[in-house]
């Protein structure tokens, strides 16, 4: 079976599945966070090595400052007890994103998580938290340019292994698939560079409602897709 590599899914619809039940947008986390644990082991069984999931973004500060302390919190949670987990099921983790704006104890722990999980050889899963494509962008471009002034680098050297080197992806493949949940269909300044030939695939299925089947279902219509990287199929 043709398994992507590398599957990333913005998690989409956590709001809006907690409002369709009665229930505050903070417990539409709450299952949000739960199904992406289940779907770190259904990924890896079904073959897939790299699993990133967009998990908060940059942009998302701007929310509700309750709703912002769970996603906090439910982050702070996950990365207490990831370690265990991850050592049980042989998953490295990483964090991808601006980490300087997260609170001291989050960056400890996230530190712990990434240190503890380095040499793990299971599923490799990404958590993208305070990350935007934009200002991944912003951040590897200016170390190059402070490279570049500092004589360690001749501007007409930089070329595509030399950025994809200083972004937060950094030694990962980019992603082949990419899933988008809740019915939106755009990217949302997730992952601009890696995502050039990755495979868009959309479904109306909130996060919290997203299980084993729904990741075959996108798996499926990977599986039907022509990837040419731009190039011409031969008759």
């Amino acid at each position: 079976m043709n398994v992507p590599n590398h599957v990333a899914i913005i998690l989409d619809g956590n709001g809006r599945w907690a409002k369709a039940k009665g229930l505050p947008r903070t417990a539409g986390h709450v299952q949000g966070a739960k199904a992406v644990e289940q779907i770190c082991e259904d990924a890896y069984n079904m073959g897939i090595n790299y699993l990133t999931v967009y998990a908060f973004s940059t942009e998302n500060w701007s929310r509700p400052d309750s709703e912002v302390a769970t996603l906090m919190n439910l982050l702070r949670s996950y990365m207490k007890n990831s370690i265990k987990r991850a050592q049980k099921n042989n998953m490295c983790v990483r964090v991808l994103g601006d980490k300087s704006a997260l609170a001291e104890d989050l960056r400890a722990s996230i530190e712990e998580l990434e240190r503890a999980t380095m040499d793990n050889t299971g599923l490799h899963f990404q958590i993208a938290i305070n990350y935007g494509g934009r200002d991944e962008l912003r951040r590897g471009i200016t170390r190059l340019a402070e490279q570049a002034a500092a004589g360690e680098l001749k501007p007409g050297d930089i070329d595509d292994g030399r950025i994809a080197a200083q972004l937060d992806t950094a030694g990962l493949p980019d992603p082949d698939l990419l899933i988008r949940t809740s019915g939106e269909q755009r990217i949302s300044n997730f992952l601009l560079w890696q995502l050039a030939y990755a495979e868009l695939y959309f479904t109306q299925v909130p996060w919290p409602d997203f299980d084993k089947d729904e990741l075959a279902r996108a798996v499926e219509a990977y599986q039907n897709r022509d990837r040419r990287y731009g190039l011409v199929k031969e008759e």
